[in-house]
């Protein structure tokens, strides 16, 4: 009986405490679900002092950035608000398991977003790292779409720092999208030119005084939304700044005037340290770099990009790496460092290699592979029209997302025919070819599920003399094991001796060089439809990329919110 008044006497306490225990346990399980709201449309702006419609995120380019915990899921509620224009984002390095009809890839993995509708992209953030977002659909991303994702870890990081910081690059043309396109589709072909601009994180400087002509409501130096990025550091202090690149397409060099940058981090994945002064980086990568203020504290320093592999004719981007309490806007009192040197393919191509995992996170590869892809990289003119193909074949989209044309057995909707694995053997890359047998299609690679496929990215003459063009290739839904990298010709027989099995670095973005070659290794184990492409705009624009098919027969119910277009309309 007494036992009794005393659980009597308690129960107003255990009720509490289970109250109590309810709640906490709502707000953990809330806490491992991030929410965001994105109101996409189109504004007037001068990130580089030119006025010129830009699509902003929230009223902002680059876009607000998404944090989240290891493990977290992202739940982003897009509105398009562009008026007269569809919409589709892509979550940049974020592998989609379990959500391959939210990989934000229109004509691949969903119907685009059209004007005045809300699309909600629901998705988990798997592994810790710095990855991106931005539009895929035609050429909007160097338009403004852009931004960055951070994803903090569950465990210790293998390096310490103070203060974590961010800046994209990019850089920036006048002309509107629909103005690149048309010349890029025109006949004859006319290229879109050099960017006007480099911006660091949204902000750059174009000379006004160059085009005299324009009003000054149009181009001026004075106006404050291009005045400089400013990244405000204390002395003594360890930052960790994340570098990515969203170029539509320069390759870059990012230098901090007098700092060395030890680079620890590349597309989410640990890097072995290693020390650079000049940052090569390629549109689509993400790198985090360790920073130490140990410089004379009583000025500020340049924050450079410059463009490298392209005979460089766009000025540098200009930031100020700003030690407090100096004034932010206060120049530095040396010019910028001097960049390297555009044509020094050897410099970057010996910063790639440098790349490995780091010792204590190493995965290392299957020792063979199930299956090899050449992948050759030429330009080509098929019917008068200018194109990039991948073994003589240019990539265009169909009107129903490969996603729901597989999954519904639409056979009609897309070319039956893969592409071909290989190109002739006796094809010379260091000449302009022919290449008469170029063909445009939208056929894909049928991946067997849970096979080891090697990529090898083939680079080659375009249709310029004496020219070879830096292609930075991106593969959704995957990491991939970096086996190698080369000069020349990829000898079958030789190169693959050379693989790094041992500590190879992982990656979502990885540059094939002028004149080189690029091995990739991946295990087809991602349930989907995935493209893999050349992360230059105007590249992929023009067809350079394939699509890849592994089990899609393990692919769930597709959402309807991802049909309406081609044969899907009317698909519940």
């Amino acid at each position: 009986m007494v036992q009794l008044q005393l659980n009597l006497r308690a129960l107003p306490k255990l009720l509490v405490l289970c109250f109590f225990l309810i709640i906490w346990n709502f707000y953990k399980a809330e806490a491992g679900v991030r929410h965001y709201k994105c109101e996409v449309k189109y504004d007037y702006r001068s990130p580089d002092c030119y006025k010129k419609l830009v699509i902003t995120i929230n009223g902002q380019t680059p876009g607000p950035t998404i944090e989240a915990q290891e493990g977290d899921t992202v739940i982003v509620e897009v509105n398009n608000d562009l008026l007269t224009e569809n919409l589709a984002i892509h979550w940049h390095g974020i592998r989609q398991i379990g959500t391959p009809w939210f990989d934000g890839t229109e004509g691949v993995s969903q119907c685009p977003i059209l004007p005045g509708d809300t699309f909600v992209y629901q998705f988990v953030v798997d592994r810790p790292g710095t990855y991106l977002y931005h539009a895929h659909y035609g050429m909007q991303r160097e338009a403004g779409l852009y931004g960055m994702i951070r994803v903090a870890p569950n465990e210790p990081e293998p390096f310490t720092y103070d203060f974590d910081r961010s800046i994209i690059l990019n850089d920036w043309y006048h002309q509107s999208t629909y103005e690149q396109a048309a010349l890029l589709s025109s006949i004859p072909f006319q290229w879109v030119g050099e960017p006007q601009s480099l911006l660091i994180h949204g902000k750059g400087r174009f000379n006004c005084s160059l085009t005299p002509s324009l009003k000054a409501d149009v181009c001026n130096s004075s106006n404050p939304q291009c005045s400089p990025f400013v990244q405000t550091v204390i002395t003594g202090k360890t930052y960790r700044l994340r570098v990515a690149s969203l170029t539509a397409l320069s390759a870059l060099s990012f230098q901090i005037e007098g700092h060395n940058m030890t680079v620890v981090e590349a597309d989410g994945h640990y890097v072995d340290p290693f020390v650079v002064q000049n940052l090569y980086i390629y549109s689509g990568e993400t790198y985090s770099v360790i920073v130490k203020t140990d410089k004379d504290p009583s000025r500020n320093y340049w924050i450079t990009s410059n463009v490298v592999s392209r005979n460089r004719t766009t000025p540098p981007g200009l930031a100020i790496f700003n030690y407090y309490p100096n004034h932010p806007m206060r120049s530095p009192p040396t010019p910028p460092p001097s960049p390297p040197a555009w044509d020094n393919v050897d410099s970057r191509l010996a910063q790639s290699l440098k790349i490995k995992a780091h010792q204590s996170y190493i995965n290392k590869p299957p020792t063979t592979s199930d299956r090899v892809i050449v992948m050759l990289n030429t330009q080509n003119s098929i019917d008068g029209y200018r194109h990039w193909s991948v073994n003589n074949v240019s990539f265009f989209l169909p009107h129903t997302p490969y996603l729901i044309a597989l999954k519904e057995n639409f056979t009609d909707e897309f070319s039956q025919t893969s592409p071909p694995d290989s190109y002739d053997s006796n094809y010379d890359i260091f000449s302009v070819a022919n290449n008469t047998n170029a063909t445009s299609s939208n056929g894909i690679y049928r991946l067997q599920f849970n096979i080891t496929v090697d990529v090898i990215l083939q680079n080659a003459n375009t249709m310029n003399k004496n020219n070879s063009e830096t292609h930075p290739w991106h593969l959704h839904g995957h990491d991939f094991w970096v086996l190698g990298y080369g000069k020349g010709k990829f000898d079958v027989n030789n190169d693959t001796k050379n693989y790094n099995l041992v500590n190879p670095i992982r990656k979502n973005t990885v540059p094939v060089h002028p004149f080189g070659w690029t091995a990739l290794r991946f295990r087809s184990d991602n349930p989907g439809v995935w493209a893999f492409h050349c992360h230059i705009e105007s590249h992929f624009y023009m067809g350079m990329g394939v699509i890849f098919e592994e089990g899609i027969d393990r692919v769930g119910k597709l959402p309807s919110s991802i049909m309406g277009c081609g044969k899907s309309k009317g698909i519940n």
